[in-house]
């Protein structure tokens, strides 16, 4: 079921709130029960024969977790091993065993057959979020243990699929709140905000992004600069556009039932470096790989080379994540790579004492990170090397740089200028060039130029404690929205949702449901 489809919106949402704070007058555990079945309706609607291996994982790791809770060391450690060693068998088996079969095929130039696995929406995510449950429980960190608080911990319907991967402290305590329970105008009023400017975000903007950047990466040919950049920016904008829709929708969802998600989204293209830019893109994802990736490799507190190697490390292990296959690989070693040129560069600026305050500075910075950026995602969005190479080499000018001959020949003599410098034409396209070019500005001028939501809706009553105190906005608020008056608000809202809803004829999943 997706969160931009009438069933969701007219049917799902509305019947599961009602009969929550129904329930909620008369008792929390068959409130808290209630939304977890609706979870599990909400993930049994995309195939339901996946529901048993859901409810085994989360029944093998509530066991695991009172077992590493009550036994003392040296056994407490060897249940967190058995915990997290399942967890990731269950994970490889599903999401890597015929990447595995694959490169055993290739390397030992054998034809190995194929396994015949479907891989479970939303595995990645709820698997990291009960890795997490466990090592916290190590830790001494987890102090609520109800089995039905930890049943919707897993399942909450806002979360399931596409993340953000929680720690236990951030929800679990939640659902013993009483004030949950309670039907909150307050709530109502941000959550069905930040639902609907992320609905926009995703029909309005990312969808209509989508036919550009297909087409690029499915019949790539052999695509001139101009054509390269377009499609390439179409995507990295599409991504963008439905990852923030998608994390926005989560988060307005929640806030409906009066829990807080944590921030997952933060205007990541506004970055000045690439270490900003992963404080700002799956922030959580980011932090989990921080916390229980990253600091148990040692950090940074082993000397330069291990820390580098350490960012190559989560970085590759990153990318494995997002997806089995070569082309993710590459991905995250391009951003390993990054991260590793970023903190030389930071060690060798700050010994020279080299000047990185002013503003010409920070946007040259934004602007190349921006685009490194837009390199990997190359590697991402294809299908195959093949496809990404051809790409990358349109991108940097291999297949010359051609314009459509019903732009170049109204040109005149600046036409005859670029054909000497070698700027080619070719037939036809020009209606649709200048369309995804148009588009392409129009997403990078909301993604760069506007405030995003946690912005925007800290501006408007009642929704001054709209984020935790634990993650606060990047600093950057917007002004030129203080004097919108709620009435003005309120009807550019509602007409945003009317247009939204208008569009839904044509609901794409989110591009995040396949991790």
């Amino acid at each position: 079921m997706l969160f931009n489809s009438f069933i969701f919106i007219f049917i799902f949402l509305p019947v599961t709130v009602t009969v929550f704070f129904w329930l909620g007058r008369r008792s929390h555990a068959w409130a808290a029960g209630w939304l977890a079945l609706a979870s599990l309706f909400f993930y049994g609607y995309w195939d339901y024969r996946y529901i048993p291996l859901l409810l085994a994982s989360i029944g093998f790791n509530y066991l695991i977790g009172l077992r590493i809770a009550q036994t003392a060391m040296p056994a407490r450690k060897r249940w967190l091993i058995v915990g997290v060693g399942s967890n990731l068998l269950l994970l490889a088996y599903f999401k890597y065993a015929n990447f595995f079969l694959e490169t055993i095929s290739f390397v030992s130039n054998n034809n190995l057959p194929s396994l015949d696995i479907i891989l479970p929406i939303g595995i990645s995510f709820y698997t990291f979020t009960q890795i997490a449950f466990l090592v916290d429980t190590y830790q001494g960190k987890v102090k609520e243990y109800r089995f039905v608080h930890y049943l919707l911990f897993v399942t909450y319907f806002p979360h399931l699929i596409a993340g953000p991967v929680l720690h236990h402290k951030e929800m679990m305590p939640q659902f013993s709140d009483e004030r949950i329970y309670k039907y909150s105008p307050e709530n109502f009023a941000v959550g069905l905000t930040i639902f609907c400017i992320g609905l926009a975000k995703k029909v309005l903007i990312a969808d209509n992004l989508a036919p550009f950047a297909a087409p690029l990466f499915e019949h790539p040919g052999s695509p001139s600069l101009l054509l390269a950049w377009a499609g390439v920016l179409a995507y990295a904008f599409q991504l963008y556009f439905d990852f923030s829709a998608y994390s926005d929708m989560a988060i307005g969802l929640s806030r409906l039932f009066g829990v807080r998600l944590p921030l997952n989204f933060n205007s990541p293209y506004k970055a000045e470096n690439i270490s900003e830019f992963w404080r700002r893109w799956h922030m959580t994802l980011s932090r989990f790989l921080r916390d229980y990736l990253y600091f148990p490799l040692g950090g940074n507190r082993t000397g330069m080379f291990n820390r580098y190697r350490n960012l190559m490390v989560v970085m590759l292990l990153g990318g494995l994540w997002h997806g089995a296959g070569w082309n993710f690989i590459i991905w995250g070693g391009l951003h390993g790579l990054y991260l590793v040129i970023h903190h030389a560069w930071v060690g060798i600026s700050k010994s020279l004492r080299f000047p990185s305050d002013s503003a010409i500075w920070k946007l040259g910075a934004t602007v190349i990170t921006f685009i490194a950026v837009c390199f990997a995602w190359v590697f991402f969005r294809s299908p195959d090397l093949g496809t990404s190479w051809e790409i990358v080499r349109g991108m940097t000018g291999g297949f010359g740089i051609a314009l459509p001959e019903a732009i170049g020949s109204r040109l005149g003599a600046l036409g005859t200028m670029l054909e000497n410098a070698g700027v080619n034409y070719y037939l036809g396209g020009g209606a649709r060039f200048i369309e995804n070019w148009s588009w392409v500005m129009f997403a990078a001028a909301i993604a760069f130029l506007l405030p995003n939501t946690q912005q925007i809706v800290r501006r408007f009553e009642p929704a001054l404690d709209f984020l935790p105190a634990a993650q606060p906005g990047p600093g950057r608020a917007a002004t030129w929205l203080t004097w919108v008056p709620s009435r003005r608000w309120a009807m550019f809202l509602g007409v945003l949702t009317v247009t939204s809803l208008l569009s839904l004829n044509r609901p794409n999943e989110f591009l995040y449901f396949q991790f």
